[in-house]
């Protein structure tokens, strides 16, 4: 589909004047539900502000391109302004935004995934967004971008047969086809977290650099609208070298024996010749795929413990939405049982008793089941690729059911739970490539069987030893982390896990500690539905509500100040700061990251004190959460609601209080000069 198939004259708005983002998006909004795009606009501008609150749409360059998917959508469509005097839209490079596209997507397929990849392509040439933005009407903006589209996607143009020879003809004369023989001299992956915007902007890059240095290049993009452009194997064979621009792991197997060169994603943005060049000048070492770190530069080289952070991440980013619907529907089972008067105490039935939170109970059970098999799953892939997933799952599976050499049906067994599924994941990864390093040996006729019966009958058999292995172990030392919790509880210690987990939460807001403290939490959950324990439950349940809290808390301490003490802060931040009560609310943390990234000494230490305070009380206090996920529109699944407000207010004010005294006295500061 083309953008210009999705842009209509009457969505075009040129030289528009706007105050701020609210104002921008609410134009645009307007623009499409004037052109009959929206069903209903509240709904949609609701789906574009939700996004919003995730992080901003601005990608730099003075763009911004805000997208939703919305039921309220009747069909893929778009609509753009022009900003002569710009608007701060919170854009990473800190500039205005002169140039803003809408994306108004529906929720069947991925449209509007594709339509950004297409844009990212396009926009990345900086002489077509200039033109853009000096555009002086309607037409001529439509004009410029069907020329750009045609030129950039010439097998998609709407131009008849001669043209295209003419400009297929135009456009080989300026990319010359590598050697004699027109193979691709260089190959590349880009991939980022999201899969969006870097993903692209970094494949677009290496492709005008590419074109620049006179080098043949072929990228594939590993979107979240899953692999494009696929690279295929006798290109690998045939190339030079390949480029890994990636900020996630991304297939390798398949560049066993082949020159790579292995970075993060935002030096193909931003260094794309440099990388061409490694491969150009042969610097770039053989890949091997039992050795996975040696396709890693030193300027680009990873720590062991960044390499195991993104192997975990890896298993947690898949894990997570399971873990969240499935708690949240289990979640609701309790609380219908709880309205239709069941018992909870001592009812092994609670949550089934009443035929609609059965129904609720099942659902969410089975997403929640997924659990432990897709976080050992994806771990183990991260580590060994394909031939990891296999031995990852039934690993993690293994751990959820607790099956021993003695009692493989795990009839009367302590399932290894958490604990045992991270140990799944790591240790049968690692020996996944173990086993993959080994049959390198193997006769070359038997290449063809190795992924489809080798490896998955030697994996199955080495992680079910394995897990019968350690599950026992694992039991154990879960069994003593339940009790742990429990002697906490009894001794009033649990405050102080409380305090600690908040804090956890609020020092690096999405980082490593953040992440180790959700991991935690969620992984309590898992425990609570495993244990028929009333009170390792409940301690468990108060371990999830000191989490959530503690990552509530840094967005609204940020938003109180900003709002009642708003002559320390700029008009931006004063403005940007009323965000941050809906997003802490919510439950994303993030939105504190734009605060603590321009004052992080101030910022920080306010948050994590506050956070803490917040942990800290929300135990004392009792407080229970059995979802894993919703901020404060989840208060129905809370234990003692009103006291667990009370907590978050006090933490709030207390982190409000602490960064706006730090922060006077840089205005004092500044007032002495």
């Amino acid at each position: 589909m083309r953008i210009t198939d999705l842009l209509k004259k009457q969505s075009v708005k040129i030289g528009v004047s706007v105050k701020d983002k609210g104002e921008a998006i609410e134009k645009l909004v307007s623009l499409h539900d004037k052109c009959g795009n929206l069903k209903d606009r509240a709904a949609f501008k609701e789906g574009i502000l939700k996004r919003e609150e995730m992080g901003t749409t601005a990608i730099g360059m003075e763009i911004a391109i805000p997208h939703a998917k919305s039921e309220a959508v009747k069909a893929p469509a778009l609509a753009a302004i022009t900003v002569p005097d710009g608007v701060d839209y919170g854009s990473p490079d800190g500039e205005p935004c002169k140039l803003v596209f809408m994306i108004a997507a529906t929720t069947d397929g991925d449209v509007h995934l594709e339509v950004l990849a297409r844009m990212m392509q396009m926009l990345m040439d900086m002489d077509f967004t200039a033109k853009l933005k000096a555009a002086k009407n309607a037409e001529e903006f439509l004009r410029l971008i069907d020329e750009k589209e045609t030129e950039k996607f010439p097998e998609e143009a709407k131009k008849d047969e001669k043209k295209d020879e003419k400009k297929e003809d135009k456009k080989d004369a300026k990319k010359p086809e590598g050697g004699k023989d027109g193979r691709i001299r260089v190959l590349a992956v880009t991939a980022c977290p999201t899969g969006i915007a870097h993903t692209y902007m970094a494949a677009e890059a290496l492709n005008k650099a590419a074109e620049g240095m006179g080098v043949t290049i072929k990228v594939e993009t590993n979107g979240s609208g899953g692999a494009k452009n696929v690279l295929t194997a006798k290109e690998i064979a045939d190339c030079d070298g390949i480029i890994i621009a990636a900020d996630k792991s991304v297939e390798t197997a398949r560049f066993d024996g082949r020159p790579v060169y292995s970075t993060k994603v935002a030096d193909g943005i931003h260094k794309p010749e440099e990388l061409i060049n490694k491969i150009i000048n042969k610097e770039a070492p053989v890949f091997h795929s039992d050795k996975k770190a040696e396709a890693v530069s030193s300027d680009g080289g990873e720590s062991l413990g960044r390499r195991l952070y993104k192997h975990l991440m890896n298993g947690v980013s898949h894990m997570l939405p399971f873990v969240v619907a499935g708690g949240i529907f289990i979640a609701v089972a309790f609380l219908i049982d709880t309205a239709s008067g069941v018992d909870a105490a001592g009812n092994s039935a609670f949550g089934t008793v009443n035929p609609v939170a059965a129904w609720f109970k099942t659902i969410g059970g089975c997403a929640f089941n997924f659990m432990l098999p897709l976080l050992a799953g994806f771990i183990a892939m991260s580590i060994a690729d394909r031939p990891g997933l296999l031995v990852g799952i039934v690993g993690g599976l293994l751990a959820s059911n607790g099956a021993t050499f003695a009692d493989p049906g795990a009839a009367s067994t302590v399932p290894s739970g958490f604990l045992g599924a991270l140990l799944a994941g790591f240790l049968a990864g690692l020996l996944m490539k173990l086993f993959e390093k080994l049959c390198d040996n193997l006769p070359h006729a038997l290449e063809g069987i190795k992924p489809v019966l080798i490896y998955p009958l030697a994996g199955l058999g080495i992680v079910g030893v394995m897990m019968c292995a350690v599950n026992p172990i694992m039991a154990v030392i879960n069994t003593g982390l339940n009790n742990g919790l429990t002697w906490l509880s009894d001794h009033n210690l649990g405050i102080l896990l409380g305090c600690i987990l908040g804090a956890m939460m609020s020092i690096d807001m999405g980082g490593p500690f953040n992440k180790a403290a959700y991991v935690f939490g969620t992984g309590m959950l898992t425990t609570a539905a495993t244990t028929s324990d009333p009170a390792v439950q409940t301690v468990c349940y108060q371990v999830m509500a000191s989490v959530m809290i503690g990552g509530m808390v840094p967005p609204i301490a940020i938003a109180l100040s900003t709002t009642i003490f708003g002559k320390f802060w700029s008009a931006d931040e004063r403005k940007n700061g009323v965000v941050n009560f809906i997003m802490g609310l919510s439950f994303i943390t993030e939105g504190a990251i734009p605060y603590a990234a321009s004052y992080p000494l101030k910022v920080i230490p306010s948050c994590a004190l506050g956070a803490a305070t917040a942990g800290a009380l929300s135990w004392a206090f009792g407080c229970t959460l059995m979802a894993p996920h919703g901020g404060i529109f989840v208060v129905a699944t809370i234990g003692n609601p009103l006291l667990y407000l009370l907590a978050l207010l006090i933490g709030s004010a207390v982190g409000a209080l602490l960064l706006t005294f730090l922060k006077s006295l840089d205005f004092k500061k500044d007032a002495k000069k």
